[in-house]
């Protein structure tokens, strides 16, 4: 008879990112959300990688092998100067022929991808609600992330006794106390929901996508995800979603008022955001926290 592996020499890894921005307001606080260079969702996302140092060898194999090519001679972004594909893969700077190698390259690699999605005008709405109640209230950026934080690791604390994360860092300031906060209440959350308190240790590790090759990895599942949702694009999901286990649109509230888990059980396809989009929430640009009426 088999014995069930002890959980104490299991470690998961992850690594997190996010693709757009949770901006939504100008300097003069008004919303921009959707205009030039603010985008209209923001993600959150996080990798499950069971070999990490040997998918990132292989990533940097492949980029000392494309920078090689005689192809890539005199495309700026090969150029280490550039600080862009020379140096790290960046979806959003990677020529389509860099992202066919990338995507054929982790199709190959135990991957598992986590995504949480949020409509930033149903976010600005939620603000507008909040400062009509507490005129005092203020938006924080900050806020916003450690929230996805938390759903992102929703029930996910069983799996073993010890979670390497690892955060792109965001801006100077260190984050650490505030993202242990934002996975203790997903931990209680699912103390809650199960009535058992996992007992698993977490290290933080803020770096970047140089020094963490991994972050590579969910920028370019993240970029896939952002493509359905920003252009209409579902080339690239595709091609991710045999490695995904989860994307939680907690603002596709067509059916149920918490949102939608699109999950292999229940694909997330263009036409189903496509069709939370026509008769979606929308505030008008230009308004102001505290003027709008739902």
């Amino acid at each position: 008879m088999s014995q069930t592996p002890d959980p104490s020499h299991v470690t998961v890894y992850y690594f997190v990112d996010e693709a757009g921005t949770p901006t939504l307001f100008g300097k003069r606080r008004q919303v921009i959300v959707g205009q030039e260079g603010c985008s209209n969702y923001f993600f959150l996302g996080k990798v499950d990688v069971d070999e990490p140092a040997v998918l990132g060898q292989d990533l940097e194999e492949l980029r000392k092998t494309l920078l090689a090519d005689p192809y890539f001679k005199n495309v700026p972004s090969m150029r280490p100067e550039q600080q862009k594909t020379a140096v790290i893969f960046h979806a959003k700077d990677d020529r389509p022929e860099i992202r066919y190698e990338v995507f054929k390259l982790l199709r190959r690699h135990a991957i598992t991808f986590y995504a949480v999605v949020r409509d930033k005008q149903r976010v600005v709405a939620e603000v507008h609600a909040r400062n009509r109640k507490d005129p005092s209230y203020w938006y924080s950026e900050n806020e916003l992330y450690d929230t996805l934080v938390t759903h992102l690791f929703a029930n996910r604390f069983y799996k073993a006794d010890l979670f390497q994360i690892c955060f792109a860092k965001r801006g100077n300031k260190s984050r650490t106390s505030a993202l242990h906060a934002a996975l203790e209440n997903a931990r209680r959350n699912y103390e809650n929901a199960f009535g058992y308190a996992p007992k698993a240790r977490v290290e933080i590790i803020p770096s970047t996508p140089k020094e963490a090759v991994c972050l590579q990895v969910v920028d370019y599942f993240l970029w896939a995800l952002q493509r359905v949702y920003e252009s209409g694009e579902d080339q690239y999901l595709d091609v991710i979603w045999p490695k995904t286990a989860l994307v939680y649109d907690m603002d596709d509230r067509r059916a149920l008022s918490y949102g939608v888990y699109y999950s292999q059980n229940n694909p997330l396809t263009l036409a189903e955001v496509g069709a939370k989009k026509v008769g979606g929430y929308r505030v008008s640009p230009g308004t102001y926290p505290g003027d709008h009426t739902a």
